[in-house]
C-alpha cells in the first residue's frame, strides 16, 4: 500500500505542478500528494508543516481567483472590466487551455471596458492589468506547487539514503 501511495503522491505531486499552468487545481492537486506521502512510511510531516501548506493552498485559491480582477482594477479599470476579465478567464479556458485564459482574461477585460464606454487606451490599460494579475496568480502558484514538491521530494530523498546507505 505505500508504494501504491508513494507513486499516487508522485503523480499528484507533479500534477499540480502542470497545473499551476494549466486550467487544474495545481495546489490543492500538490498538497494532496504530499498528504498521500505523509501517510505513507517513508515520510512523516510535521503537523505545522501540513497546516502551513494547507493554509496557502487555500489563500493561492483566493488569490488566483482574484488577481486578474485585482489587476484590472489597479490599472483603472471598472466593473465591467473586472466582470470581462473572469468571463473570458472562464470562456478561454475551454478553447486553448492555458494560452486561452490568458488571451481570455486580456480581451474579457478590454471588452467589457470598451461595453462600458471607456476609450480604446484606458480599456487597453485595464487589459493589461488583467493580464498581469493573472500572470502574478500563476506564478505564485508556481512557486507554492514547486515548494511542496521540494519538500516532499527531499523528505523522500532523506527517508532513501537512510535505508541505502
Amino acid at each position: 500500500m505505500d508504494i501504491i501511495l508513494t507513486i499516487l503522491a508522485i503523480g499528484l505531486l507533479l500534477g499540480g505542478l502542470a497545473g499551476a499552468v494549466l486550467p487544474i487545481p495545481g495546489p490543492p492537486l500538490s498538497l494532496a500528494g504530499m498528504f498521500c506521502l505523509h501517510y505513507t512510511r517513508f515520510v512523516e510531516f510535521n503537523k505545522s508543516t501540513l497546516v502551513v501548506f494547507t493554509v496557502l493552498t487555500v489563500a493561492m485559491a483566493i488569490f488566483d481567483y482574484y488577481a486578474p480582477v485585482w489587476g484590472t482594477k489597479k490599472f483603472g479599470g471598472s466593473k465591467y472590466g473586472a466582470i470581462g476579465s473572469t468571463i473570458g478567464l472562464l470562456v478561454g479556458m475551454f478553447f486553448i487551455p492555458a494560452v486561452g485564459m490568458l488571451l481570455g482574461a486580456f480581451l474579457g477585460a478590454l471588452i467589457g471596458e470598451l461595453i462600458n464606454g471607456a476609450d480604446f487606451s484606458k480599456a487597453l490599460k485595464a487589459a493589461i492589468g488583467s493580464f498581469i494579475g493573472l500572470i502574478t496568480g500563476m506564478v505564485g502558484k508556481i512557486a507554492l506547487c514547486l515548494a511542496m514538491l521540494l519538500w516532499s521530494g527531499f523528505a523522500l530523498g532523506e527517508y532513501i539514503m537512510i535505508m541505502f546507505f
